[in-house]
């Protein structure tokens, strides 16, 4: 390395780049997705935590996605609607680091615990049986616990490699947010061994568990389909659905920003995409499940019944 290269110390997200105008509407905009999507995961939580009918293995997996989402969205979301109205745009590269870190740990739980969600899904309808046997309390903070410390272990991996390279400019991050491909923009070395360890990531935290989510529901279908009852096939029908939704729009969403050839995706493309995974989705969440599920429905109510005049 040359002797005349200096470490960086901050950096600049240069954001959307659009307009004045512009950047106070998708502030506006942004602000109120952002409550959204911690007052609808918020909701989600407490009703799952003060109804005691909805204290089943399927709710607890629940209630941990929604601080995941809740999480992932608070990591990348504050900084971003603050560059929309501030002229200066600057964050130190340590917080810029650990943002990478934390968007990376709450990523990797996300697809973790919908793999788990799909495994809960698919004891309950094609072993009943066994299913109490099988998810047991323990069982459940056993697959909880292991999906949160497996998550940060490998953004940890990815944090170690990133600290390894030293960062010598540009001082300019052509996102709004410190995205893991942005930054290793920033380092004066070889980054290849990071881009393979991403790749690589990518592959067994997204493909694979993608591929265990689609043979659970593909079996799940089929054990619908033999179900006698309208109203428990219905009933299941509802449940899996809402699952699915959630499946597609996070795992689509990381898999063509991560998986896809970059040269298909122009930066501006990749922030969209960032958005919708990191604003967009834990927003759409809790709509998906409350809209689609008649217990989330059902406990909502009787929460609002309590809270109404005696």
């Amino acid at each position: 390395m040359g002797g005349n290269q200096t470490q960086i110390t901050e950096v600049t997200l240069l954001g959307f780049q659009v307009s004045s105008a512009l950047e106070f509407f998708l502030f506006g905009l942004f602000s109120l997705f952002y409550t959204f999507t911690l007052l609808g995961n918020g909701v989600i939580l407490g009703l799952i935590c003060l109804d005691s009918r909805l204290h089943t293995p399927m709710y607890f997996f629940l209630s941990h996605l929604a601080i995941v989402d809740m999480s992932y969205a608070s990591n990348n979301v504050p900084k971003m609607l603050g560059n929309l109205v501030n002229q200066k745009r600057t964050i130190s590269f340590v917080p810029c680091i650990m943002q990478t870190f934390l968007y990376l740990a709450f990523a990797h739980a996300e697809c973790l615990i919908l793999v788990v969600m799909s495994y809960d899904r698919y004891m309950a309808i094609c072993h009943p049986l066994h299913y109490t046997v099988t998810m047991s309390w323990r069982v459940c903070t056993v697959l909880a616990v292991t999906s949160w410390v497996f998550s940060f272990l490998l953004a940890l991996v990815h944090l170690v490699l990133i600290l390894r390279l030293p960062f010598c400019g540009p001082h300019e991050i052509n996102h709004f947010f410190c995205e893991i491909l942005s930054v290793l923009k920033l380092a004066c070395a070889d980054t290849q061994l990071n881009q393979v360890v991403i790749f690589a990531a990518c592959v067994f935290i997204l493909v694979g568990p993608l591929c265990l989510v689609l043979v659970s529901y593909s079996r799940i279908v089929f054990a619908i389909l033999r179900i006698q009852a309208g109203e428990g096939r219905r009933k299941a029908f509802s449940t899996c659905s809402s699952h699915l939704c959630v499946v597609g729009l996070f795992f689509g969403s990381a898999i063509v920003m991560y998986m896809a050839p970059k040269s298909r995706h122009p930066e501006e493309q990749q922030k969209v995409l960032s958005l919708f995974y990191s604003l967009f989705n834990p927003m759409l969440n809790p709509l998906i499940y409350s809209l689609r599920n008649a217990e989330v429905k059902g406990a909502l109510t009787r929460a609002l019944r309590k809270e109404g005049p005696m």
